[in-house]
């Protein structure tokens, strides 16, 4: 198996986290890609055309993609462990990953606003947008943080990618002391092996 990697990517970093946790980290092989929303990696565009990372190649050479569909891949590979099958556990899981994940997509939409559009035509009413999408986000997980307890599934392995990134790019921002008790749990949670062994860099 493989996978289009960039080491700053939190969706690719999911995937990552995913693999670790069901032991199949050592058999994935990670390729080098340069996505970017602006000049796509024709590399990667041959297998997705969206051109974006992560993209995943199965041993039979089946592209797959996003990081939902290759979370859940992986996971139907390890026997189901991460995604609870029926019920109540089941449409939790699923809705806090799209909550974790939307938080992700409001950062990242943030930061090219500010990292690859040119100053002259950055627009603050979408910044603010973005970052009060944040906040909600935020402030719906420290509703959550109590009964997340020591629980490893694809929910809570997206909440600990998101707020890794936050702390990642958004180190100014200080969400700690508006959210302590996600603080608590992520603290927690990011001393897995699976994160430490994925953390992000530049």
């Amino acid at each position: 198996m493989k996978i289009y990697f960039s080491p700053a990517s939190p969706y690719v970093r999911k995937c990552l986290v995913v693999a670790h946790e069901l032991g199949l980290a050592d058999r994935i092989e990670k390729l080098p890609a340069a996505a970017n929303p602006v000049t796509r990696d024709q590399t990667v565009v041959a297998s997705n055309p969206l051109g974006k990372v992560p993209t995943f190649l199965t041993d039979d050479n089946e592209a797959l993609y996003d990081s939902r569909v290759i979370c859940e891949y992986l996971d139907a590979e390890a026997g189901g462990k991460l995604f609870p099958r029926e019920g109540s556990a089941r449409w939790q899981a699923l809705t806090q990953q799209s909550l974790g994940d939307g938080l992700l997509d409001a950062a990242l939409l943030a930061r090219y606003e500010t990292a690859l559009r040119p100053a002259e035509l950055r627009w603050e009413g979408w910044i603010k947008g973005q970052m009060e999408k944040l906040a909600s986000s935020l402030a719906r997980i420290e509703q959550q943080a109590d009964s997340l307890g020591d629980r490893v599934d694809i929910g809570t392995i997206t909440f600990g990618c998101a707020l890794g990134y936050l702390d990642f790019r958004y180190a100014d921002y200080g969400w700690r002391a508006s959210y302590p008790k996600t603080a608590a749990w992520f603290d927690r949670f990011n001393a897995r092996p699976s994160m430490q062994a994925t953390l992000p860099h530049a």
